[in-house]
């Protein structure tokens, strides 16, 4: 698996490349803005894009995503339970102080223990509500190790906000005892926002965590 993340758009949110080196298939995960550096990147990787996926519809996670759907003729994807959330863009963004994006089309079919696959890479989806109601984690298994794209669920040392419509802290709560810290303390997390860390690490010292 060949995996490249980098921060886009006004709010910095991770995207996330992952590539089958092999097939030269790619999965495009939070494609929040800077289409052409997206784009720059899947070229110089020399892939396909055969899926857009969404750890949530926030707006800054979605800004580039009807140009790269456009570009790329691949499928978007969202949980079904944040369509209300992505038919707010425009309030979204007028509160964010953020351009409004073009509105792609959604498939609404990131539903917990689906996987998704590009060539031999597949990523599992897992449901984990609370920062949005419709917020997913994807997992990859791979020779190096498990990897999983928390989206806004968690962070380096924090854990995602959940006074913004939808947010339910309780079950951002649950969301993570029963799903994230469930995995093993090996697994490398790939958060919406900010650097890497391990489940390991944030079991020890994310303060959030810490009082479970």
């Amino acid at each position: 698996m060949l995996l490249e993340t980098f921060p886009t758009g006004p709010l910095g949110c991770n995207c996330s490349i992952v590539v089958d080196p092999a097939g030269k298939e790619a999965v495009v995960i939070d494609p929040g803005g800077d289409f052409p550096v997206i784009r720059a990147a899947v070229e110089k990787a020399g892939a396909r894009v055969v899926a857009i996926v969404h750890t949530h519809a926030h707006v800054d996670h979605v800004g580039a995503t009807a140009e790269l759907q456009r570009w790329a003729s691949a499928p978007a994807r969202i949980h079904e339970a944040d369509r209300p959330l992505y038919e707010m863009l425009p309030v979204q963004a007028a509160l964010a102080g953020i351009p409004m994006p073009e509105v792609a089309e959604l498939a609404g079919d990131l539903a917990d223990g689906v996987t998704l696959s590009a060539g031999a890479v597949e990523l599992a989806v897992l449901h984990t509500p609370g920062h949005t109601p419709g917020s997913v984690t994807f997992l990859v298994a791979s020779k190096e190790g498990a990897v999983a794209f928390t989206g806004d669920t968690l962070f380096r040392r924090s854990v995602g906000r959940t006074d913004l419509w939808g947010g339910d802290a309780g079950a951002l709560m649950l969301s993570l005892r029963r799903k994230l810290l469930a995995l093993d303390e090996s697994t490398t997390v790939v958060p919406g926002h900010g650097p890497r860390t391990t489940l390991g690490e944030e079991k020890r010292a994310n303060p959030f965590l810490r009082r479970r």
